[in-house]
C-alpha cells in the first residue's frame, strides 16, 4: 500500500533547514542529491544553483519521511506566505506509482511525468484538477 509524507519547496537554504529538523528528530539523511549531480544526465543549471538541494530526504519514524528541494531561480521564489508544500505518495511498485500518477493528474497540470530519475527508481510532479501538488515516487 502507498504511503504519503510531505515535500517542502525553500529559496535556498533546503540545506540549513533540514540540518535543523535533524538535529531535532534525529537519524540520517536517507538520500542528498545537488543540483551539480544532475548535470551529467542532460540536465543544465547555472554555477549559482549547483551546491542547492535538489532532492533530500529525512525519514522519521517507522513509516515518515519528509522531503524537500530547493526551487531553482528559473522557476522564481517560493511564497512563503503561501503553500508551498506537495503531497509525496511513496508507492510500492512502478505499476502502483502510474495508476496513481494517471488517476489523480486527470483534469490536473503534469509538472514533470513519470520516469525513471537520479534520486528514485521512479518519479513523477502534477497538480490536480483542484490545485493541490502531488509527487508520486517509487525506490528500490
Amino acid at each position: 500500500m502507498a504511503t504519503i509524507n510531505p515535500h517542502l519547496h525553500f529559496n535556498g537554504n533546503t540545506e540549513e533547514a533540514f540540518l535543523f529538523y535533524k538535529s531535532i528528530f534525529g537519524g540520517e539523511f536517507s538520500r542528498l542529491v545537488r543540483y551539480s549531480e544532475m548535470t551529467g544526465m542532460g540536465y543544465s543549471f547555472p554555477e549559482t544553483e549547483l551546491n542547492k538541494i535538489m532532492h533530500i530526504s529525512l525519514p522519521i519514524g517507522d513509516h515518515s519521511v519528509l522531503t524537500a528541494s530547493d526551487v531553482p531561480d528559473i522557476l522564481g521564489k517560493v511564497s512563503e506566505n503561501e503553500n508551498r508544500s506537495k503531497i509525496t505518495i511513496r508507492a510500492e511498485s512502478k505499476e502502483e506509482a502510474d495508476a496513481l500518477f494517471t488517476g489523480l493528474s486527470t483534469g490536473g497540470t503534469v509538472e514533470m511525468p513519470i520516469a525513471e530519475t537520479a534520486w528514485c527508481a521512479f518519479f513523477g510532479a502534477f497538480r490536480d484538477k483542484y490545485g493541490i501538488e502531488w509527487m508520486i515516487e517509487v525506490h528500490p
